[in-house]
């Protein structure tokens, strides 16, 4: 009977497994058959909705598999910052696109990201095509990047929410010697606030410093922008910030942020320009599939632009984690394509793992002898970002990267007292007197001695990479080190940056130092959702646990949650920049 009921179960697992494939095949079917080409009808207005996450570097759209798992977990469809600058140049001499028109509820990118995109409008606006916006409210991101339209509109009973730029830090050291439960720290640089919080409770002058610092460097180039485009100085746009001057229609339309208020029907009616001719509509997302998302190249040469975003891991790493299996694979590839004649990392990091940040140190170093190397700076290329990026021929950033913090720390949570507190003790039995640690123990003395050496050492050698890679003397960098961060803005100051520009600089700047002309772009690496990842889908889960979790909690509450959840997971001595922090 047992045999049997085996059997029937294997059986029946067999059968359901083979329905699900089924299942799955059909959607891939349906979706690939239910697509129409994508044509660009005369008189079209270009739409930019930025609502959805924006990345440097997004996977292939157009992959069937990535369609059916997106549907599946009900996940956000991302867009690419490449194929948006590249429609956007795309549009400029498209006769079949008039104008551009910026209506987004709110742009789902870092402000760097959001600059790079505005610099290019801007190009656009001086091809003498027109760029209107409209919307019922804007985010101060999204005002920010609608500024640059020839003329901006706002519904009469909208607002725009202008007020300067904060950040918020929760503190957790009271919280810790009340309960007990606490992170043991150990760190070099007195910037490093990655771990502040976790040790004090209150902001240390050192950060606060800093942090006023970025802020101030990022809103001046925020304002410059605007006071440029809008005719607005900049002192009456802090005063605009001070007093909350955006909060109506009426009052924007008094301070010169608006050209006018008016419903959305009249703002369909000036997109035509006072021609009888009908205008069609494109969205950014329809005109990038359409094939304007990229730039068409016909030379053999090319210049590798390589990708590295999001967080520095041990390991293989994909889209959301550097790790440096995926990031040397990359590297090595690009180096021994010879058509390849120089290669840019564009790094959009806040960093961690110093061990991977130096294993993807050295293998650039090996390529840098034999192909010229160029780094452009993201939204972040911070700390375990500045280190992978210090020894190229030449770092180009954004005004608006947030880069340097260059520093290290480690950090083990600790259960001791909350053990002690709930009648909890731990004893330990060990063949040799190492330098051991338990969570259930205070941290001892020999090992933080062991951890705090290995930190030094870390924080010695990453000096020193910056050091060589930027012509520095130790006791230079070291003065500008310490965990601190800066702007990219402040960086080129300081030495830390060559130049200020975007991803279309770098790889210009990358072609003159291979002495190549004619070249063509490979993105690199080839992210691919593969047969295995599909099949390791499950149908009946349609939402992933970040996805109900931030529907739950709210944004900012999972923001919160989600870096607590970092910093419990860190593995070995980090490089990584403060990111209990959030701009708004």
């Amino acid at each position: 009977m047992k045999f049997l009921r085996n059997l029937l179960a294997s059986v029946l697992g067999f059968f359901i497994a083979l329905f699900l494939l089924f299942v799955f095949f059909f959607a891939v079917a349906s979706i690939v058959g239910a697509e129409e080409q994508i044509v660009v009808k005369s008189n079209s207005v270009l739409e930019l909705d930025l609502s959805n996450p924006i990345k440097d570097y997004a996977p292939d759209s157009n992959n069937p598999l990535e369609k059916v798992l997106a549907e599946y977990n009900n996940k956000k469809k991302e867009s690419s910052l490449n194929t948006i600058i590249n429609a956007i140049e795309n549009a400029k001499t498209d006769d079949k696109i008039k104008g551009i028109s910026i209506k987004t509820t709110f742009v789902n990118a870092g402000i760097a990201q959001t600059q790079a995109i505005r610099k290019k409008l801007k190009e656009f606006k001086e091809s003498g095509k027109f760029i209107y916006a409209y919307n019922d409210i804007y985010t101060q991101k999204n005002y920010y990047l609608s500024s640059v339209a020839d003329s901006l509109f706002l519904n009469p009973v909208g607002a725009i929410d202008f007020r300067g730029l904060s950040t918020e830090i929760l503190y957790f050291k009271d919280f810790e010697d009340k309960y007990g439960i606490k992170m043991e720290v150990v760190r070099h640089g007195k910037y490093k606030s990655a771990v502040e919080p976790f040790l004090e409770n209150k902001m240390s002058d050192a950060n606060r410093e800093q942090t006023t610092s970025f802020l101030k460097s990022i809103w001046s180039e925020i304002t410059e922008d605007i006071s440029n485009s809008r005719n607005i100085s900049i002192e009456e746009l802090n005063s605009i910030a001070d007093n909350s001057n955006g909060r109506s229609a009426e009052i924007a339309l008094k301070n010169k942020l608006i050209d006018a208020s008016i419903y959305e029907d009249e703002y369909q009616e000036k997109l035509a320009l006072g021609s009888d001719e009908k205008v069609n509509t494109i969205s950014i997302e329809d005109y990038i599939n359409s094939g304007k998302g990229r730039i068409s190249y016909t030379a053999k040469d090319k210049i590798a632009v390589i990708y590295a975003q999001g967080d520095i891991i041990y390991g293989e790493g994909n889209e959301h984690y550097i790790g440096q299996g995926i990031i040397n694979k990359a590297i090595k590839k690009a180096r021994k394509d010879d058509k390849v004649k120089a290669i840019v990392l564009r790094v959009n990091s806040p960093g961690g793992s110093a061990l991977a940040s130096e294993l993807i140190w050295r293998e650039l170093e090996l390529t840098k002898k034999e192909k010229p190397l160029v780094v452009s700076m993201g939204n972040l290329a911070a700390s375990g970002g500045y280190y992978i990026a210090c020894n190229a021929d030449k770092i180009i950033a954004e005004p608006t990267t947030i880069t340097g913090s260059i520093g290290v720390f480690g950090a083990i949570p600790n259960f001791s007292q909350f053990a002690d507190n709930i009648g909890i003790n731990a004893e330990q039995v060990s063949t040799n007197n190492s330098a051991s640690y338990s969570v259930f123990e205070p941290m001892n003395q020999k090992f933080y001695d062991v951890t705090k050496e290995g930190v030094e050492q870390i924080y010695t050698t990453f000096v020193n990479r910056v050091s060589a890679g930027r012509n520095m003397t130790f006791e230079q960098v070291n003065e500008i080190a310490q965990g601190r961060v800066w702007t990219g803005k402040e960086a080129i100051e300081k030495g830390l940056v060559d130049q200020l520009g975007g991803l279309e600089d770098a790889i210009k700047a990358a072609a003159e130092l291979a002495e190549v002309e004619n070249y063509r772009v490979r993105n690199y690496p080839h992210y691919k959702t593969d047969l295995k990842d599909a099949l390791q889908m499950n149908p009946f889960m349609k939402a992933s646990k970040e996805e109900i979790l931030k529907e739950t909690m709210g944004d900012e509450n999972y923001q919160l949650y989600n870096n607590i959840h970092k910093m419990k997971n860190l593995k070995g001595i980090q490089a990584r920049i403060p990111f209990i922090f959030q701009v708004k």
